[in-house]
């Protein structure tokens, strides 16, 4: 499959992050300065749009139980969350966010 499209990267905010689908595979695009990262975009704790929620100092924030992800790692980084989430390569190219979701950088299969 390798990098497909996700989106144009003037349309990642710098505190949000940006649901998109690629390849089938729900995503959350975000950025922390000139750095994208994708996520897989569902809570393990409680399944719900990571895309919703904040992103801050290289984390994003499930808006309903206030668990946190790393966005390198996609480890928790507060609870309720206790599971990884999958994350992607990502290449961005001229004004393109470029991800591969054929298999996660963390070894976690999205959900």
């Amino acid at each position: 499959m390798g990098f497909e499209l996700a989106c144009a990267a003037s349309d990642v905010p710098t505190d949000e992050a940006l649901g998109v689908s690629v390849g089938g595979v729900d995503v959350a695009v975000a950025r922390d300065g000139e750095e994208f990262f994708a996520v897989q975009d569902l809570c393990s704790h409680a399944a719900v749009a990571l895309s919703e929620g904040e992103v801050e100092s290289c984390s994003i924030e499930c808006w309903l139980h206030g668990s946190r992800f790393d966005l390198r790692s996609g480890k928790p980084t507060t609870f309720p969350a206790t599971e990884a989430i999958a994350t992607f390569a990502v290449e961005v190219r001229d004004d393109g966010v470029y991800v591969d979701v054929a298999r996660s950088t963390n070894g976690v299969t999205p959900g």
